[in-house]
């Protein structure tokens, strides 16, 4: 009896071993679910919160941007019909991106949805796209409707929206993303096809570019400067 009793104690004891093992196992992996689970709804309501603020700083500076055109209003009325003051004001209404402007130009088509592509269209692509761009003359931009200005942030909320004068910029549907671009159609042709688009397409994108006669819209936000002075 003592015998059968002395080779079943091994077997059971490894048995209970092994159980308390897998319990063990199964506790901390549940542990570690809870705690991704928290991690991914904390991600979830820190996204809301930068998107919900975006939203409320873009009314805010729509309604800034809507008192501005009435003072230029104003100041239009002040100056008169004068054509030189006129024609300045014109100008740096253009300089400034607050007035729709059209033109000869090209309009870039990115699709990232291929399968190919590993990592989707970055702010950084974006970013040095437009640099590209500016860097062979360009006059006027826009990204998905967003007039491209000195004070435009391009950044990433969450993992994948892209803010761009924080303005949501993602298409659900066509194209992902769309370029206009007014400037000299050969020299912004030939800057981008050559510096961006080889680079696009290697990253498994599909890249068009087309000459167009383009309008785009004017910048909706408003400047504002709360540390900065004219020098006198």
């Amino acid at each position: 009896m003592h015998r059968w009793k002395r080779s079943l104690a091994l077997p059971v004891t490894m048995v209970a071993i092994a159980l308390g093992f897998l319990i063990s196992l199964q506790a901390q992996t549940q542990k570690n679910v809870s705690a991704a689970e928290r991690i991914s709804l904390q991600r979830m309501a820190q996204m809301k919160s930068v998107l919900l603020n975006s939203q409320t700083q873009n009314t805010k500076l729509q309604e800034e941007h809507r008192v501005l055109l009435e003072r230029l209003d104003n100041a239009r009325k002040k100056v008169g019909t004068d054509p030189q003051l006129l024609a300045q004001l014109k100008q740096l209404q253009m300089l400034e991106g607050t007035q729709t402007v059209e033109g000869p130009g090209i309009q870039i088509n990115v699709d990232d949805r291929n399968k190919k592509v590993l990592f989707p269209l970055s702010t950084d692509d974006i970013a040095r796209m437009i640099n590209t761009l500016k860097f062979a003359g360009a006059e006027a931009i826009s990204l998905n409707g967003q007039r491209i200005v000195s004070s435009s942030a391009i950044v990433l909320s969450g993992s994948s929206t892209i803010l761009v004068n924080q303005v949501p910029i993602n298409h659900a549907e066509g194209i992902p993303y769309e370029m206009n671009v007014i400037g000299d159609q050969d020299t912004l042709l030939d800057y981008f096809s050559k510096l961006e688009a080889p680079d696009l397409k290697q990253k498994g994108m599909t890249v068009s570019i087309t000459r167009k006669t383009l309008r785009i819209p004017s910048y909706k936000g408003a400047y504002t400067f709360k540390h900065a002075e004219p020098v006198k």
